[in-house]
C-alpha cells in the first residue's frame, strides 16, 4: 500500500485505488483470517470497542469465531500455500491460549 492509499479522507476501512476511488482493501484467504481473529480477540477483551473505548468480554462469541477457524483448517487441509497454512495455524494456537487465560479468570 502507497502512503497515498494510507493518508486519505475515505470513510472508515476504505482506501483510494489506483483509479482514485474509495474501495474497500482486497480480500484474501490472509485478510479473511486476520479478520476473524480481530473479531475473537475483541470478544475476548483484548482490544477495544472503537467508539467507546472499553473492553467488553463474551467468551462465547470468541469461542464461536475461534471454531470457526477450526472448521477452516479441516475444511481447507492440504489445500492453503506454506504461508496460508502458517498464519492459520498460529492464529489459532494463540487464540486458544488466550482463550484458555480467559476462561481461567472467569469466575
Amino acid at each position: 500500500m502507497s502512503d497515498e492509499t494510507k493518508k486519505c479522507d475515505c470513510p472508515d476501512g476504505k482506501v483510494r485505488n489506483t483509479g482514485g476511488k474509495c474501495v474497500y482493501p482486497e480480500i484474501t484467504f490472509s485478510s479473511f483470517i486476520m479478520s476473524l481473529n480481530t473479531s475473537a480477540l475483541f470478544h475476548l477483551g483484548e482490544l477495544a470497542h472503537p467508539e467507546t473505548g472499553k473492553k467488553v468480554k463474551d467468551l462465547d462469541l470468541a469461542k464461536h469465531s475461534i471454531d470457526l477457524l477450526n472448521l477452516l483448517e479441516k475444511k481447507t487441509e492440504g489445500n492453503l500455500d506454506d504461508e496460508e497454512h502458517k498464519l492459520l495455524s498460529s492464529v489459532l494456537y494463540e487464540l486458544k491460549m488466550h482463550y484458555v487465560a480467559a476462561s481461567s479468570q472467569k469466575g
